[in-house]
C-alpha cells in the first residue's frame, strides 16, 4: 500500500463523519428555514457548522468522493447535497453526472442538488448555469432555472428564449417553474406569457401563471384562486397566502366563512385568519386556544396578527398531559411525520384573553396587520430582518405584493 493510500485509509473514518454530519446538518437546515422558532442568526449558525464539515471534505476530495458515492445509495437529499459539493468542487465530470443522475431520481433528492448548487461559490456554479441555460435538455434547463430562482439571479433574455421553445411549453414541470420565476423576479416584460398560461387545463401551469401575475401587481386575479383555496390540493396553502393578502378584508372574511362551513377545514381557517391579519379575529382565535388540537396553531395566528409574543409575555402553559404525541411512541406506528405545531408554544387562553383586552385598543378594525405592524414596505422590510423564519416568509410576501417591482425575497436562501 502506497504512503498516500495508507494515509487515506487511516483518516477514512474522519471523512465518513464529515459526510454524515454535513448531510444531517443540511437536513436540519432544510427544516429550520420553515420553522417558527428559528431566527436568521440560528440559520447562520447551522450554515457555519455545515461549512465546517464541507471544509473537512475539501481537504482531500479524492478521499471524500468514494464515501460520498456510497452515501448516494441512500438517495437522501442531504447526501445528494454533500456529494454535489464535493463533485462540483473537484471539477470531475464523471462525479458531477453521477450526482445529477441521483438528484433527478426523486423530488426530495433534487432539492439537495439544487441547494448545493446555490451553496457553491459563483465561480464554480455560474459556468454550469450558463451551459444549462443554453442546453436543449429539459433537466439541464430545470437545474438552471431552479438555481437562478434560489439566488434570485435574473437570466435576462435567456429566460425569454427558453419560454419560446416548444419543448419547454410541453414539459409541465419546467414550464411551471419558469412561470413561477417570472413572478419571483418581477419580470413584467414576460407578463404576456402569463396571460396565455392562466387558462391552461394543467393545474400546475395555470396556478403559477396566476400566482406570478398577482405578484406583478394584478390583484384583481385574486378571485381566480378560488378553486385552489376551496379544494385540497398541493396549491391550497400557497393560494391562501396570496388570496388573504390581496382580497379586500370583507371578501377575505366571506371566503374564510365558506371554508369554516366544512369542519375538516379547521386548520386552514385558523391559518387564513392569521394571513389576513384582521384584529377582529383575535377573540375567536383565543377561544380556539382552548382546544388542545388547535391551541398552538391558534396562538401562532394570534401572534401573526397582533405581534404579541406569548412566551415573552408569560401567556403560555405546560403541554396538556393527555395530548396525543405525534409521532406516537408506538413502535408499530408507521407514521413518523413530525407534528407541524411541534415548536409552537402552548397558549394559556385566559391569560391571553386578559392581555388582549388591554391591548386591542391599539388596533383599528378593518385594517390589516402583520405582527402588530401596519402593512407598509418599511415595516415589512424591517420584519424580514428581525423575526422568525416562518414570519419572515409572510413579511417577504407582503412586501412583494405591495411593490410590483420588488423582487420576492427568498427567505430560505443561504444567509452568508
Amino acid at each position: 500500500m502506497s504512503e498516500a493510500n495508507a494515509l487515506s485509509y487511516a483518516y477514512r473514518d474522519i471523512y465518513e463523519r464529515f459526510v454524515v454530519e454535513a448531510s444531517f446538518l443540511w437536513r436540519l437546515r432544510s427544516m429550520a428555514v420553515n420553522q417558527p422558532h428559528y431566527q436568521i442568526a440560528d440559520v447562520s449558525a447551522l450554515e457555519i457548522r455545515i461549512q465546517a464539515q464541507l471544509n473537512g471534505l475539501e481537504t482531500s476530495l479524492n478521499v471524500a468522493w468514494p464515501l460520498c458515492e456510497n452515501a448516494l445509495e441512500l438517495n437522501g437529499p442531504g447526501e445528494v447535497f454533500t456529494a454535489a459539493i464535493v463533485a462540483f468542487t473537484s471539477h470531475d465530470n464523471e462525479r458531477i453526472q453521477k450526482v445529477i443522475s441521483t438528484g433527478f431520481a426523486s423530488d426530495e433528492a433534487l432539492k439537495g442538488l439544487v441547494s448545493a448548487l446555490a451553496w457553491l461559490p459563483a465561480e464554480v456554479s455560474d459556468p454550469w448555469t450558463q451551459q444549462w441555460l443554453a442546453s436543449t435538455d429539459v433537466n439541464d434547463n430545470y437545474l438552471a432555472i431552479s438555481l437562478a430562482s434560489l439566488c434570485r439571479a435574473n437570466p435576462g433574455d435567456k429566460l425569454n428564449t427558453l419560454l419560446r421553445r416548444d419543448y419547454c411549453r410541453q414539459h409541465e414541470k419546467l414550464y411551471a417553474r419558469c412561470l413561477r420565476f417570472i413572478g419571483e423576479l418581477k419580470r413584467r416584460d414576460l407578463a404576456p406569457e402569463l396571460d396565455k398560461s392562466m387558462k391552461s387545463e394543467n393545474a400546475n401551469v395555470a396556478f403559477w401563471a396566476i400566482w406570478s401575475a398577482i405578484l406583478l401587481g394584478d390583484k384583481s386575479l385574486a378571485h381566480t384562486l378560488e378553486p385552489y383555496v376551496f379544494s385540497s390540493s398541493p396549491f391550497q396553502d400557497r393560494a391562501l397566502h396570496v388570496a388573504m393578502r390581496t382580497l379586500s378584508v370583507n371578501d377575505a372574511r366571506h371566503w374564510i366563512a365558506r371554508l369554516a362551513s366544512d369542519p375538516k377545514n379547521g386548520r386552514q381557517v385558523i391559518k387564513a385568519k392569521g394571513m389576513l391579519g384582521d384584529p377582529q379575529a383575535a377573540e375567536w382565535l383565543i377561544e380556539k386556544m382552548r382546544d388542545a388540537q388547535l391551541a398552538r396553531l391558534a396562538g401562532e395566528a394570534f401572534t401573526l396578527i397582533t405581534g404579541i409574543d406569548l412566551v415573552e409575555n408569560h401567556l403560555t402553559q405546560e403541554p396538556p398531559q393527555d395530548r396525543a404525541l405525534v409521532p406516537s411512541e408506538n413502535p408499530d406506528d408507521d407514521d413518523i411525520a413530525m407534528d407541524e405545531d411541534e415548536k409552537l408554544p402552548w397558549p394559556q387562553a385566559d391569560l391571553v384573553d386578559a392581555f388582549w383586552k388591554s391591548a386591542r385598543g391599539q388596533f383599528n378594525q378593518g385594517e390589516r396587520y402583520l405582527l402588530g405592524k401596519g402593512i407598509t414596505k418599511k415595516n415589512m422590510s424591517h420584519l424580514i430582518q428581525e423575526v422568525s423564519q416562518r414570519q419572515r416568509q409572510a413579511a417577504a410576501l407582503e412586501r412583494a405584493l405591495l411593490e410590483p417591482s420588488q423582487i420576492f425575497t427568498n427567505t430560505r436562501a443561504k444567509v452568508a
